[in-house]
């Protein structure tokens, strides 16, 4: 292990030192020794390189609310070592990262493995929900429900000791570090990409993983011109833990197969000095048939539009922002363009004000004018934007000086129903 410059990630080297170079990237809320299981295989074969994110596995807490940052800051650790080229194995947002730098560095990729992964995870609603939750709550709700995220219901019945090391790992992760990573896989989506993807790619996936399942995998591989799907039987969404020997034989034979068949100036793992070629197993795989990618943008849209209508989703909401569109008619489409390109387009995109602020002021705009039906909208915004109920509270405590006891009362009233429902953890 090594210690962490800014704008670096803590990471650790396994194996022999002149060995090609394999990086092992994590799921959210786990370390790297998601894959201590693997190590000892792998190991034989190449330089194994895991890194953690960002205050996960007692790493700094520096946040990074993108995928191509936390892709960016592993290149810049991987320079500060020397290492150019390498293979990549993926789980979760750690195949997020994998994608990313097959995308923006093929150059540096050699081979790729996505784990659990799927070009877009979920609903951007769902991971700032989940943010929501750990602003208000902490990691307590997310580390208690997350065996059942990870693993089939038999094996956490089996393995009380990994279910508790699970566990631990959320408990100890930085809350402002988790928050970020949920936005950055709130705003991941690479659908219309992947056929740029052009390394040698295999996805593996739990065939019961409930979070990035089989849907997602095929997806996956329908849309990347060279992969190949391995669907691992009685296997979650930690799929190199719950099976571990299926997994290191499937990415055993595919970073063999891959890296020979690249033009790659990296030597093939038989080469003198690496441990006798391994015995494979043959694993339950099959090839995906070839889909049509999802259209990117609608035609006729211009830039303010798509600028505004991103915004406008990631501060209200998808579901908040597809039932107000769909209700649109020909009488009020105009109106609905107009107001995503000037309000979201213009002013919530300026630099001026950050969108915590700007939440502020439309809390406090909409309880002063007295329109107090968009008040739930609103507080639901703001929470997303990053304030706490005790903020707030306090802006609505403001109104209450300047705009009146009965309007604050209202909204007090309208605010804490809001927030009730916002913050309670799932059950």
């Amino acid at each position: 292990m090594s210690e962490t410059p800014p704008n670096t990630l803590q990471y650790r080297f396994d194996g022999p030192e002149d060995a090609p170079v394999l990086i092992l990237g994590p799921s959210l809320g786990t370390t790297w020794h998601m894959w201590d299981r693997q190590i000892p295989e792998l190991s034989q074969h190449w330089r194994i390189f895991r890194y953690d994110l960002p205050g996960h596995g007692g790493a700094p807490a520096r946040p990074a609310a993108a995928v191509q940052d936390l892709a960016g800051r592993l290149l810049a650790t991987l320079d500060s070592v020397g290492v150019q080229r390498f293979g990549y194995v993926g789980c979760s947002i750690g195949g997020a990262v994998g994608a990313d730098l097959a995308l923006r560095h093929p150059h540096r990729v050699a081979a790729l493995a996505l784990v659990a992964a799927s070009p877009r995870f979920g609903t951007a609603d769902e991971f700032r929900q989940r943010g929501v939750i750990v602003r208000t709550n902490g990691l307590e709700p997310i580390a208690r429900t997350s065996p059942e995220r990870w693993f089939t219901p038999g094996f956490a019945a089996a393995q009380p000791a990994i279910v508790e090391w699970a566990v631990q790992m959320v408990r100890t992760t930085d809350p402002g570090c988790y928050i970020a990573s949920c936005e950055a896989l709130a705003a991941f989506d690479i659908r219309a990409e992947l056929p740029r993807i052009g390394v040698p790619t295999l996805v593996l996936v739990g065939a019961e993983d409930k979070v990035t399942g089989p849907a997602e995998a095929r997806n996956l591989v329908a849309g990347i011109p060279d992969a190949r799907l391995a669907l691992v039987p009685d296997a979650s969404h930690l799929a190199p833990v719950e099976q571990p020997a299926a997994v290191t034989d499937l990415l055993l034979m595919h970073f063999s197969s891959a890296w020979q068949d690249t033009l790659a100036s990296i030597p093939a793992p038989q080469a003198q000095g690496f441990a006798a070629p391994f015995a494979p197993v043959v694993p339950v795989a099959e090839i995906a048939p070839a889909a049509e990618q999802p259209d990117a943008s609608p035609a006729g849209r211009d830039d303010l539009y798509e600028r505004g209508m991103k915004v406008r989703r990631e501060v209200l909401g998808d579901a908040h922002v597809d039932t107000a569109t769909a209700a649109s008619d020909g009488f009020t489409d105009d109106y609905q363009q107009l107001m995503t390109r000037y309000a979201w387009g213009e002013v919530w995109s300026r630099e001026g004000l950050d969108r915590r602020s700007r939440s502020c002021v439309s809390l406090t705009a909409v309880v002063a004018s007295g329109h107090l039906g968009g008040l739930a909208q609103h507080v639901r915004a703001a929470l997303r934007n990053g304030l706490t109920p005790v903020e707030i509270k306090e802006v609505l405590l403001q109104t209450a000086v300047y705009c009146g006891i009965p309007a604050a009362g209202a909204a007090f009233e309208i605010a804490q129903s809001v927030i009730q429902e916002e913050t309670t953890p799932p059950a």
